[in-house]
């Protein structure tokens, strides 16, 4: 894992390695109605390094520096119990939704049912239940690092499969497993800009929620992450 100050230096000055050690709160069963086939605080004083604060005022005098360590302590019942907006793009479709899907302790049920459309099988045009676990670990890593001056959306590049899409990717020879949690709707493969895949890999991991995979690629994109909520594990594709 990149340290701190090593990502500082490769120009993503505002972003945590790791965060959260403790379950998420709020993660709600989706809603009674069924997806149909239509679109559906206060923080303990830590001394950050000098490194850090300056890139944060340079970024927007505003913003409160990232500490030197990260950990669940960090994150206060607050943050929990707040409102969730969560911003997410679908390169493959140009699709794009800024959408609060949870408040006051319940799943928002047009909101979530629009989620789920975003996570859909762009090739197989199916859409299924999205696990709410899922969300939420993609909402708080949005959340945590927006808090350092990153807002950009969630890039969903592969949510949802069919049987069927996720067979002709292994045919491909694209990295996918016969039983992937893509095809529960238990998994998403996404990036967000200005993370890298250590970076963004290591903050999605500290949730504890799941799976973690890391897919390095020397393209102008970069690699992405796969998220899911079945066993915890980690490993490189």
């Amino acid at each position: 894992m990149a340290t701190r100050r090593n990502f500082l230096q490769t120009g993503f000055g505002l972003t945590a390695a790791s965060f959260i050690g403790v379950p998420l709160l709020g993660c709600a069963s989706p809603p009674a109605k069924a997806v149909a086939k239509a679109r559906p605080a206060a923080q303990p004083a830590i001394k950050p390094a000098t490194q850090l604060a300056a890139a944060a005022a340079q970024a927007d005098p505003d913003l409160e520096p990232p500490p030197d360590i990260f950990d669940a302590q960090l994150l206060d019942m607050e943050f929990w119990l707040k409102p969730r907006t969560i911003s997410v793009t679908r390169p493959a479709s140009g699709e794009k939704a800024s959408l609060l899907y949870w408040k006051d302790g319940e799943m928002i049920d047009a909101a979530y049912q629009e989620l789920c459309h975003l996570l859909r099988d762009v090739n197989g045009k199916e859409t299924a239940p999205i696990d709410p676990k899922l969300l939420e670990t993609l909402w708080g890593t949005q959340a945590f690092v927006a808090r350092y001056g990153i807002e950009s959306p969630v890039e969903i590049l592969s949510g949802y499969r069919t049987p069927d899409s996720n067979k002709r990717l292994i045919e491909q020879g694209v990295p996918a497993a016969r039983q992937s949690l893509h095809i529960q709707g238990k998994a998403a493969d996404i990036r967000i800009r200005n993370l890298n895949a250590e970076v963004l890999g290591g903050l999605v991991r500290s949730f504890r929620q799941g799976g973690v995979g890391y897919y390095y690629r020397n393209t102008p994109q970069g690699g992405w992450i796969h998220a899911d909520t079945g066993l915890k594990r980690t490993w490189k594709g």
